[in-house]
């Protein structure tokens, strides 16, 4: 079968399609015949920084596909799955024909979206849910979200939506205004300087910006960025895990909520895993709607 490797670290170029063999289900583990994965940030660091399991290593975290042998009673073969694996640290990478994975980082598919769609959902959702749950928002907080338009900041705009806060973004350029509005956000800046001071009870930060100023007296904020944080009090880092009940949860709200708008569109990097890194880093990943008024961006199959 085949796989998406690096055998070194470095630009687009180390990437390769090679042939590997096809991976045996351990004790409690599934097989599954990927039908879609996506790139994320942490892909093209992993190939780019001196970071990541051993070398030469298959990338990728997110994965939807078809349970074709499993050792876990669970699953059946036919069955639809999504998975998120965290490949810096276990190597098990996502970009294959075929991919073995503990039982406990699966999910049902949702239904109502095809499973190349579904393949966006895994590690921008999770993140964008953990970080929301690291930072307590719930009905009545008036939340700013940094990076708003990109697929960890959309997931968070509409999961922060779906909790009952009031949610504002920011951007990095005036021509995503349009797209974090209709993601949910009710207003949205692109410059940090126009932002309200001492506003927010929470502040999600996604983009690594100097959004401290925002925050009302007493209010929390978390950041996934690699940026240091700023110097206010309780402000803290959200670190991604892996967790199948989140996994479970995002698949049931686009069932519930979102299945009719979702018409995720893709890219045309083809084949060549060296031209999809490259374009990533100038465009946002699609992401699966949970708001009605949704209108994805980009993914990169």
């Amino acid at each position: 079968m085949h796989a998406i490797q690096i055998a070194s670290h470095g630009g687009p170029e180390v990437l390769s399609v090679r042939e590997v063999p096809q991976p045996a289900p351990g004790a409690d583990e599934v097989l599954i015949r990927t039908a879609a994965s996506s790139l994320n940030p942490v892909d093209w660091k992993t190939r780019a920084w001196e970071v990541g399991p051993e070398l030469p290593a298959t990338l990728g975290w997110d994965l939807a596909g078809v349970v074709t042998a499993t050792n876990h009673p669970g699953y059946r073969p036919g069955d639809q799955v999504i998975a998120m694996s965290a490949q810096i640290a276990t190597g098990r990478g996502t970009w294959a024909e075929q991919v073995a994975l503990p039982a406990r980082l699966l999910a049902a598919a949702p239904t109502t979206v095809s499973l190349v769609d579904a393949a966006s959902l895994p590690l921008a959702g999770v993140t964008a849910l953990q970080a929301l749950q690291q930072a307590a928002v719930t009905d009545g907080d008036h939340v700013l979200i940094t990076g708003a338009a990109g697929a960890v900041g959309g997931m968070a705009v509409q999961l922060a939506r779906h909790t009952g806060a009031t949610v504002d973004a920011l951007v990095s350029r005036p021509e995503h205004l349009v797209a974090a509005r209709e993601l949910g956000a009710e207003r949205v800046w692109h410059t940090p300087a126009d932002l309200p001071r001492r506003t927010y009870t929470a502040v999600l930060d996604i983009a690594g910006t100097a959004a401290g100023p925002a925050l009302a007296p007493g209010g929390r904020y978390v950041s996934i960025a690699d940026h240091p944080l700023p110097d206010i009090p309780g402000a803290a880092k959200s670190y991604v895990q892996e967790d199948q009940d989140h996994l479970a949860h995002l698949a049931a709200l686009v069932d519930r909520n979102g299945s009719k708008r979702a018409s995720i569109w893709r890219s045309t990097c083809g084949a060549d895993p060296a031209i999809c890194h490259q374009s990533s880093l100038n465009t946002h990943l699609a992401y699966v709607s949970f708001h009605p008024d949704f209108r994805p961006r980009r993914y990169l199959p």
